[in-house]
Order: C-alpha cells, then sequence, then structure tokens
C-alpha cells in the first residue's frame, strides 16, 4: 500500500509528557518537549513522502503539529472518535500507545485523510482569546447563581469584588478581540457578515469564525454538520426513530444557542420559518 500511494504514514500517539512514534514498523517514544520535538522532525526528515496522523488531543498535538507544517511536513489533525471506531471495526479492543500509534499509521492508510492546513496568527489568537472569554463569562454566570447564598459579610464583599473583577476582565479581553480584528481587513469584513443577522452579535460571531474557520467554504449542509446541528436520521425497518442533532464542534452550538432563541422571536426571515416548523408539527 505504501508503495502503490508512495505516501509513507506515521502514526504518532500524542500526551501529555511523550510523542509514540510508529513509523515504517518501528515503534520510538520521544518527549513531548522542544527537544523531543526535534528527534521527531530529524526521523521524518529521513522518509521521503511521509506524512504524519495524529488525533486532537485537547491542546496537546498543537506544538507538534506547529513544528510540522514550519518543516513542511504534511500531517493530519483526525478525530479520535473515527479513528477508534477503526480500530474497533478490525477487532482491535486493546489500548495501549504503541497500540494507537499503529492504529494511527493503518488510519492514515486505509482512509488516506488531507493535511490539516496550517492556521494563522490571527486565527491562533482569535481561538485563544475567545476561549479565555468563554471561561470568563462562565465564571461570571457561576458567580452569579452562588451570590443569594453568601450570607456572612465578609463573604458577601469579596464575591462583590469577584464580579467587578470578572466585569472588568471581560471588558478587557473583548477590547483585545476588537483590536485583533480592526488589524484584519478579512477577519473585519466575516465579523461584520455575521453581525448584520438579527440575532447574531459581535460576541456570537467572533466564537463562530474562531471555531468553524472553514465558514464560507462549505455549503449549508456541511456547515450544520460541522456545528453538530443537522438532525440525524435513525430509522431502521418500520421505525421511525426520533432525529437528533449531535457530535461537530460543541463550542459553535452553544455560541449559537442565544443567537437562535433571539432570532426566533425578532429575526424577520428566520422567525416566520421557526413559526412555519412549528405548525408543521416539529418538536
Amino acid at each position: 500500500m505504501e508503495a502503490k500511494n508512495t505516501v509513507i504514514y506515521a502514526g504518532v500517539d500524542v500526551a501529555k509528557a511523550t510523542l509514540q512514534v510508529h513509523l515504517l514498523g518501528r515503534q520510538n517514544e520521544w518527549s513531548n518537549t522542544p527537544a523531543g520535538l526535534r528527534q521527531l522532525l530529524k526521523a521524518l526528515q529521513k522518509v521521503p513522502g511521509v506524512h504524519v496522523i495524529c488525533e486532537a488531543t485537547g491542546g496537546y498535538e498543537q506544538p507538534m503539529v506547529k513544528v510540522l507544517h514550519e518543516a513542511q511536513i504534511p500531517v493530519s489533525v483526525a478525530n479520535p472518535a473515527r479513528v477508534r471506531a477503526a480500530a474497533q471495526a478490525q477487532g482491535q479492543r486493546a489500548k495501549s500507545d504503541p497500540i494507537d500509534a499503529g492504529g494511527l499509521t493503518d488510519y492514515g492508510r486505509r482512509f488516506e485523510p488531507k493535511a490539516t492546513p496550517p492556521t494563522s496568527a490571527t486565527q491562533e489568537e482569535l481561538v485563544a482569546l475567545t476561549q479565555w472569554l468563554q471561561q470568563l463569562v462562565s465564571g461570571q454566570a457561576m458567580a452569579k447563581t452562588q451570590a443569594e447564598h453568601h450570607q456572612d459579610p465578609f463573604v458577601r464583599r469579596q464575591h462583590a469584588k469577584l464580579m467587578v473583577h470578572l466585569r472588568g476582565q471581560i471588558t478587557a479581553v473583548e477590547k483585545q478581540i476588537e483590536t485583533l480584528v480592526e488589524k484584519d481587513a478579512e477577519l473585519r469584513a466575516r465579523v461584520e457578515c455575521l453581525d448584520e443577522i438579527q440575532g447574531v452579535g459581535p460576541r456570537t460571531a467572533w466564537m463562530v469564525l474562531a471555531h468553524m474557520p472553514e465558514l464560507g467554504q462549505l455549503n449549508r449542509q456541511q456547515v450544520a454538520a460541522l456545528a453538530g446541528l443537522a438532525p440525524w436520521v435513525r430509522d431502521s425497518g418500520a421505525m421511525k426513530g426520533k432525529r437528533c442533532i449531535g457530535g461537530g464542534r460543541s463550542q459553535v452550538r452553544v455560541a449559537l444557542y442565544m443567537a437562535s432563541l433571539s432570532a426566533a422571536r425578532c429575526n424577520p426571515v428566520l422567525s416566520v420559518f421557526y413559526k412555519r416548523l412549528r405548525g408543521n408539527g416539529k418538536l
């Protein structure tokens, strides 16, 4: 298979501390540090046509992906659920770092995934800022729900200071995002385009564009599926199952929730559409 495709797939199981590499039938382990990444890069550069396959691991894979992009070595960041399902389809129930690395190599050979394109510095900064903004907003919401339970005077004073601090942090990060958007003409145009939709505000536009940069390059069915908003069919024989949404990018789905409630009430196009669907018996 490798000779036919002239592509050599290398599976890398990324952990917080280690990189387990399956390359040319051999296993190697290096540390997930700058020194370990240099060793990995040195080994990969000796193999013409190498293509790295790894999984999204909550950010631990990002330093490796960045190094590979800079070295112009193709790398695919795969969905862990799909990789695991592919292994289980072959009867592979055991799980370890070497087994997972070999499974990633096999996944590459069988499915030949497209290389994950590099992200711009602006996109990386937008993701980091919106993630921090979401953490602050969630912390503020949690603190608000706890306010009525604080009876001790000292605790109430400290809680008031915390709320002031969180509001200040939210204002600061929003200003930082506005500055970032203003410096990038393409990003500014995309934010303005989304902001024109009644029910969508700047914060929603930032979150959507941060976590779905493909928006504008896919058709509406693909976008709905990517956001986890496409109702999946669940039929079997005479049984007609209830259609449910799921999967996809949860950050986008959460960001769009309040916008959708507002649009269902106030958007002159979507409110009519919503009422028609409800009138037809949709849940």
